[in-house]
C-alpha cells in the first residue's frame, strides 16, 4: 500500500458522526474539532467527499457544525450495515465519484465509531475496493479509549496509514507558501 497523500488521488469518507452518536464518543470534542479541519481542508483542495449516516431515524443526522463544511454536492449515504461499503448507496456513490473525479485511489476515514464502523470500512474498502486506506486517528472515536486505541492498532496492522489529522492536512499540501497554505495554516495556530 503506499503511504504518500495525494489530495488529486484522494477521497475523504466521513463516517456517523451524528447528533445523538457524538455525546456518547469519549474524545468528542476533538473528533469535532479535527472532523472541521478536514472538511475545511478537502473544501480548500477541492478533494471529494461521501459522507455516512448510521440510520439517520434513529440516531439523528450529522452534527449540525459538520454539516455546514460540506460541499452541497457530497453523497449522504444512509446505511444500517456498520461497513459503508456493505450498503447498496456507496457502491455508486464511489463509482460515481471516480467517473466524475478521476482516480480515486486513496480513502481518508474518520469518524465514529472507530472499533466498529471506521474499522469495519477499513477493511472492506481494501478487501472489495483495494483502495490506499489512510485513517485520520485524532479525527476518531469510540465510547471508550480502549476500543479506539486497539482499532487503530488493527488497522495499521492491516496496512492503514493511521496518522493525526494534520499529519493528512500538510502532506495533502505539500509545501508552505501556496494559497492554499495560507488559506489552511489559521487551522493550526
Amino acid at each position: 500500500m503506499r503511504k504518500s497523500i495525494e489530495a488529486m488521488s484522494s477521497f475523504l469518507l466521513m463516517i456517523d458522526i451524528q447528533e445523538r452518536l457524538l455525546p456518547a464518543i469519549q474524545n468528542k470534542d476533538e473528533v469535532l474539532r479535527n472532523s472541521a479541519k478536514l472538511l475545511t481542508a478537502a473544501r480548500e483542495l477541492q478533494v471529494p467527499s461521501i459522507i455516512s449516516e448510521q440510520y439517520p431515524k434513529g440516531i439523528g443526522s450529522t452534527v449540525p457544525e459538520l454539516k455546514a463544511l460540506i460541499p452541497e454536492d457530497s453523497p449522504f449515504i444512509e446505511k444500517k450495515e456498520f461497513s459503508c461499503c456493505q450498503n447498496p448507496g456507496f457502491g455508486d456513490a464511489f463509482l460515481n465519484l471516480r467517473f466524475n473525479s478521476g482516480t480515486k485511489d486513496t480513502a481518508i476515514l474518520f469518524g465514529i465509531e472507530t472499533h466498529i464502523c471506521v474499522l469495519g470500512t477499513a477493511i472492506d474498502l481494501i478487501e472489495k475496493y483495494n483502495l490506499n486506506v489512510v485513517v485520520a486517528a485524532d479525527s476518531c472515536g469510540s465510547r471508550t479509549s480502549q476500543n479506539h486505541s486497539l482499532a487503530l492498532e488493527a488497522m495499521r496492522a492491516m496496512g492503514c496509514f493511521v496518522v493525526p489529522t494534520e499529519t493528512v492536512i500538510y502532506h495533502m499540501l505539500k509545501k508552505a507558501g501556496t494559497p492554499q497554505f495560507k488559506a489552511l495554516l489559521p487551522l493550526f495556530k
